[in-house]
C-alpha cells in the first residue's frame, strides 16, 4: 500500500487525521496513553506510524495547557519508529463557555453553548506533528463569526451571541512549517459539523463560513488586515462537507475546491473511492470530509486516503478501524517546488 510507505527523498509527506483521541474530562487521554493498554491508543499510533508523514495535522486530540498528552502521544509513535520532534497545540474554542443561551434550550452553560461544542475546554482540540520545525503561527480562532465579510451570524443567531460567538468551533490556524526550500504553510481547521441544529440551519451556515473564512483570506483578507502572502500552502483538516452526498450547505466548501489558488487532486481509497469516514448507511454513510487542497503551483506526486480493506499488510483494516471512524488522508509534494 503506497500509504504505508514513508515519502522519498524528494518528495514532502502531509496529512490529515481526524482521530478519536478524545475522552469525557481534562486528563483522561494523558491517563490513557501512559497507563498503556488502550486499544484505541494503540490503533491511532499504528495508523500514524503507517501513514509515515512529514507533516501531520492531527484533529479530536484533547487539548492540556502543557502539552503533556501531546508528547506522550508523540512518544508513543517514536518508539512505534517515527519521531516527531517539533508540536504545536493551541487552546481550541471547543468547550469554552460563552455564558449564553446558544441552541435555545434556556440553559448557557450546556456543550452546545460553548464556543465550539465540548464538555470542557480543549476536549477534541487540533494538533500538529512535525519532523521539521515549525515557525511563524496565526491563530485566528478568536474571530466573531459576526465579524466574517458576509456572515451568516445575524441571522441565525440569537442578538445576545453575536458579540460573543466565535466563528471557528474548534481552531483556525496560520501554519508555517520551515523546511529547506522555503516555508509550507498549513491553514488547518476543523470546521463544525452542518447538523445537530434546528430549522434556523445554524450549524450549516457556520461551517460554510468557515470555509469561506480561508478562500477570503486567500483572496488577500485577513481579520488583523495583513494579508496572506506565503507561496506554498494548503487547506487541511475536517471540513465536514461532501462535495455531492449527505448535508452542507456546500457553497463553502465550493468556495475552496474553486478556488483559482489551490488544486483537489481527490486523494482515493485503495478500492477507488474518495470517502474518508466510515459512517453507518444508508445514512448518512460513507463520505468524503478530510481533504488536503494544495496550491496550484505545487507538484503532487502521489495522494491516497489510508483505508485498508482486509487484515493481511502493516495495518489491518480492523486496526484502522478502531482507531476512528474518519481515515488518514495523505499527498506527496515534488519538495522543494521550482
Amino acid at each position: 500500500m503506497l500509504a504505508g510507505l514513508p515519502a522519498g527523498a524528494d518528495a514532502l509527506r502531509i496529512a490529515s487525521f481526524h482521530t478519536q483521541l478524545t475522552r469525557e474530562g481534562p486528563g483522561l487521554l494523558l491517563r490513557d496513553i501512559l497507563r498503556g493498554g488502550d486499544g484505541q491508543v494503540a490503533a491511532s499510533v499504528a495508523v500514524i506510524a503507517a501513514a509515515g508523514a512529514d507533516v501531520l495535522v492531527l484533529q479530536e486530540v484533547d487539548f492540556d495547557a502543557d502539552g503533556l498528552a501531546l508528547a506522550a502521544l508523540a512518544d508513543a509513535v517514536e518508539a512505534a519508529g517515527l519521531s516527531y520532534p517539533y508540536r504545536l497545540a493551541l487552546r481550541p474554542n471547543t468547550g469554552l463557555p460563552t455564558g449564553v443561551d446558544i441552541d435555545g434550550d434556556g440553559r448557557s452553560w450546556r456543550a452546545r453553548d460553548a464556543q465550539g461544542y465540548g464538555h470542557f475546554n480543549g476536549q477534541g482540540g487540533l494538533a500538529v506533528l512535525s519532523r521539521h520545525p515549525i515557525g511563524a503561527v496565526r491563530d485566528f480562532s478568536d474571530l466573531l463569526w459576526a465579524d466574517l465579510p458576509g456572515s451568516a451570524a445575524p441571522a441565525v443567531l440569537p442578538q445576545a451571541a453575536l458579540p460573543v460567538l466565535r466563528l471557528a468551533s474548534v481552531a483556525a490556524w496560520d501554519v508555517a512549517v520551515e523546511l529547506p526550500g522555503g516555508p509550507l504553510h498549513l491553514l488547518a481547521l476543523h470546521a463544525t459539523p452542518p447538523v445537530f441544529d434546528g430549522p434556523e440551519d445554524r450549524n450549516g451556515w457556520r461551517n460554510a463560513d468557515e470555509l469561506r473564512f480561508w478562500a477570503l483570506y486567500l483572496d488577500g483578507w485577513s481579520p488583523g488586515g495583513l494579508p496572506f502572502a506565503a507561496r506554498d500552502f494548503a487547506v487541511i483538516g475536517t471540513l465536514n462537507v461532501d462535495p455531492s452526498r449527505g448535508e452542507g450547505r456546500r457553497e463553502g466548501l465550493g468556495a475552496l475546491l474553486d478556488h483559482p489558488r489551490l488544486q483537489d487532486v481527490v486523494p482515493r481509497r485503495p478500492g477507488g473511492g474518495m470517502e474518508t469516514a466510515d459512517w453507518p448507511d444508508p445514512v448518512p454513510g460513507d463520505l468524503r470530509v478530510d481533504y488536503i487542497l494544495p496550491a496550484a503551483r505545487l507538484t503532487v506526486t502521489g495522494a491516497g486516503v489510508l483505508w485498508p480493506e482486509g487484515e493481511e499488510g502493516a495495518l489491518p483494516a480492523s486496526v484502522a478501524a478502531m482507531a476512528s471512524d474518519h481515515r488518514l488522508v495523505w499527498i506527496d509534494l515534488a519538495w522543494p517546488p521550482e
